[in-house]
């Protein structure tokens, strides 16, 4: 008997020991933050696993195996609710977890929307309860000095994103965020382009994602449509895109752009100006710039919105103006 416990039983026991302990010390060990806080979304409905992928994401090293076992183990994982959470330097896995379970939100959030301008990026910035007001008065002109942004304008240069951050945070810390997420996805994207495109530069890429964000309604089309403005581009064709004039309008635009709308020269009128306009026109996602970069291969040179969200590309005018006949005016084709 002695024998037996000696050579197997114990030889177990000990193994067992040293996992729990081993378990125990993982559980309880502070974490490697990237920075002294880091922000972490757990959207509604979301799992250990997915919160395990989100801490990694957010550049933190967790063993999301281990994350899962230990949601599992305390019945944790059927508690975890959604919210901004901020990590923190000696957060431990066991901590964050119990954290989220308990809704310990230290954070709250805001949303910038894909395809929107500083104006509209402006106002929810100033709406927002929870964030600290300190550009208004500050132009546009001036916002871009204060961010330490090198470009004429400072539209288009914001990421659109959700964005964490704790109570009394100000508009300009948030801005300066979305502005250094905008910068490295853009230098990502540039380094990765297409060859050969008519773009010279970053900003240029920016500006034309911004024209596709803005005239793509079918995720599907965007490639497509970066296409015929390269087309375009390749052969000196003004643009003629409607969202450039919209945006030249300002607060003037009422719904509707008429002909004398297109006909009025400024600096974003792609009518009366051959070339990309002098700045983006809104906010740019991912798939924008992508499409921008990465554009369709073919030979239109014409898009007309089919009114569902599609569009129907045409590769000569004569094809073209049916197209707007069938799809604008409504005339069967």
């Amino acid at each position: 008997m002695n024998k037996l416990f000696l050579y197997v039983v114990l030889p177990i026991l000990l193994v067992i020991a040293a996992a729990i302990g081993a378990a125990y010390i993982w559980v309880n060990k502070p974490l490697t933050l990237p920075a002294p806080k880091v922000d972490v979304l757990v959207p509604k409905g979301a799992t250990p696993a997915s919160i395990a992928s989100q801490i990694n994401q957010a550049g933190v090293s967790l063993n999301s195996a281990a994350f899962v076992l230990m949601a599992r183990l305390t019945e944790l994982d059927t508690k975890l609710k959604a919210g901004g959470y901020q990590l923190v330097q000696g957060d431990s896995p066991l901590k964050i977890l119990r954290r989220m379970a308990q809704g310990d939100v230290t954070s709250r959030q805001i949303t910038i929307v894909e395809g929107w301008n500083l104006r509209q990026i402006r106002a929810a910035l100033a709406q927002h309860p929870d964030i600290k007001q300190s550009i208004q008065g500050v132009t546009d002109a001036d916002l871009t000095t204060q961010i330490g942004l090198d470009a004429p304008y400072a539209e288009g240069l914001f990421f659109p994103d959700t964005y964490i951050f704790p109570i009394g945070t100000t508009d300009l810390e948030i801005l300066q965020r979305a502005a250094r997420a905008q910068q490295q996805i853009l230098e990502r994207a540039w380094s990765a382009r297409q060859e050969n495109l008519p773009l010279r530069s970053p900003y240029q890429a920016l500006i034309l994602a911004s024209i596709v964000e803005k005239e793509t309604g079918k995720a599907s089309d965007r490639a497509r449509i970066a296409g015929v403005f390269v087309n375009r581009l390749r052969l000196n064709m003004p643009l003629q895109t409607d969202p450039t004039v919209i945006y030249g309008m300002g607060e003037n635009y009422d719904g509707k752009i008429r002909k004398k709308d297109l006909q009025t020269d400024h600096a974003w009128n792609t009518y009366t100006r051959g070339g990309l306009p002098v700045s983006p026109i809104a906010s740019v996602g991912q798939a924008s710039l992508h499409a921008a970069l990465n554009p369709e291969k073919h030979e239109f040179l014409y898009f007309v919105s089919k009114g569902d969200g599609s569009s129907a590309f045409a590769k000569t005018l004569p094809e073209h103006n049916k197209n707007v006949s069938q799809y604008i005016l409504g005339r069967k084709p």
